[in-house]
């Protein structure tokens, strides 16, 4: 049965994941956001509370 045999995917699985894991990481850390985060407002809203009926 070939698809048993190591010898034809083994080598090929090996170099794909050597070569995902070599240049894939470094170009997705150094991936930058266009927009910095804008700071959002601490103050606390205060809402109404809910006056429905509850029958």
């Amino acid at each position: 049965m070939p698809q048993l045999a190591p010898e034809p995917w083994l080598p090929i699985l090996v170099l794909s994941w050597t070569v995902f894991l070599t240049v894939v990481p470094p170009k997705v850390l150094a991936h930058s956001y266009p927009n910095q985060p804008a700071p959002q407002n601490t103050e606390k809203i205060l809402g109404a509370p809910w006056l429905w009926p509850w029958h």
